[in-house]
């Protein structure tokens, strides 16, 4: 797979489980708003033992389609995270502070030719972290950003679970935390016709 030298997993880093989904390269909120529909729903046990303060499920953006960054292409889509080794790999180039647990140092920030290279980081203080994702299901059905958001529009006027969803509310953010209203709900999703 074409990808800034991915670790496989069960390599020499520390193998930790964290947040579930895939990875991402993507920033841009315009692009990032495309990509949703290829997004992973995951709960995580880890988080749920942490405390109140962690979530435990996550939205996770990918990049479905080839697209190059610094002559790298960065695609990685739920279907190439069911074909990994024990359908898990490392997430690397999540550009988001609200994982704080179970991560560990991104080695992608250190990579001079890598799209998520970072000068300001250094490696005996790394500013960015990366997760290990492992596939669980296919949802049912695709289900598309522009239904997620005609949800979320909705429940703003009458109190839905979708009415903060941070999809909508902070685009920005590759990996976004769920309520598990917020994750029941789109689950439902998948059992109805597209609205």
């Amino acid at each position: 797979m074409p990808r800034a030298r991915k670790r496989p997993a069960g390599a020499a880093r520390p193998d930790k489980k964290g947040p579930g989904g895939k990875r991402t390269k993507t920033e841009d909120p315009g692009e990032a708003s495309a990509k949703v529909e290829n997004s992973s729903l995951q709960e995580t046990s880890a988080s749920r033992d942490c405390g109140k303060n962690l979530s435990s499920y996550w939205l996770m953006k990918s990049e479905p389609e080839s697209r190059l960054e610094k002559g790298v292409d960065v695609k990685f889509s739920i279907e190439d995270l069911r074909a990994q080794p024990k359908q898990t790999a490392c997430w690397d180039g999540v550009r988001n502070y609200q994982i704080v647990k179970e991560a560990y140092p991104d080695h992608t920030q250190f990579e001079k030719n890598n799209p998520h290279y970072d000068p300001s980081s250094k490696e005996d203080n790394p500013k960015w972290s990366m997760v290990d994702v492992q596939f669980v299901r296919m949802m049912k059905r695709f289900i598309p950003l522009a239904e997620l958001k005609t949800h979320h529009q909705a429940h703003r006027a009458t109190g839905g679970p979708l009415k903060n969803m941070a999809l909508f509310t902070r685009q920005r953010l590759s990996v976004q935390p769920l309520t598990r209203e917020e994750f029941d709900f789109i689950l439902s999703l998948e059992e109805k016709e597209p609205s």
